[in-house]
């Protein structure tokens, strides 16, 4: 829907003579619509609403999971930034990504790192809570995660790290 459909959309809702019911399910949908075009400011559970800030993402130019987790991304409201490189290993080396923890693509996001196929919405809950981290991290490249879609999914680990390695479960999915 374009801009100029949606607010229309909005001036209709807002001065059409319906029932409270109908007209909180037309505002509910008029918000959804708004919520999910891109490039829309989201909320960051501070009471405040702020756009996502823009990811830099290092990966393999010939890598279709990680352009697929980059739709994946761009789609939840991030812009990404992309840039291909043949060896993301000198990447992962500066960014002290440890070993048992990469994956096919990394991004720098905020003061934060995102290694792997880790769900939008979980980067999301991470630049709103802060937690005093390095970023997430999804190890190898689980069938089922964003990007990774097809085949049987598998569980796997959304893993919270700090600057010395250290490794908490944030999230199973």
């Amino acid at each position: 829907m374009s801009d100029t459909a949606e607010n229309s959309a909005v001036v209709r809702l807002l001065t059409s003579r319906t029932s409270r019911r109908e007209w909180l399910a037309q505002a509910g949908l008029a918000v959804a619509g708004l919520l999910a075009a891109p490039g829309v400011v989201r909320a960051m559970g501070n009471g405040h609403a702020q756009a996502l800030p823009t990811m830099t993402v290092f990966k393999s130019p010939t890598c279709g999971c990680c352009k697929a987790w980059v739709t994946h991304a761009e789609k939840a409201g991030f812009k990404c930034v992309v840039r291909d490189m043949e060896d993301l290993t000198e990447v992962k080396r500066n960014f002290a990504i440890p070993r048992a923890l990469e994956s096919c693509h990394t991004v720098q996001v905020g003061s934060y790192l995102v290694e792997g196929h880790v769900p939008a919405d979980l980067v999301i809950k991470l630049l709103r809570d802060k937690p005093v981290a390095r970023g997430l991290a999804v190890p190898g490249m689980p069938v089922g995660s964003p990007g990774m879609e097809g085949g049987t999914p598998e569980r796997y680990q959304v893993l919270l790290f700090d600057k010395t390695g250290k490794t908490t479960v944030y999230a199973t999915r």
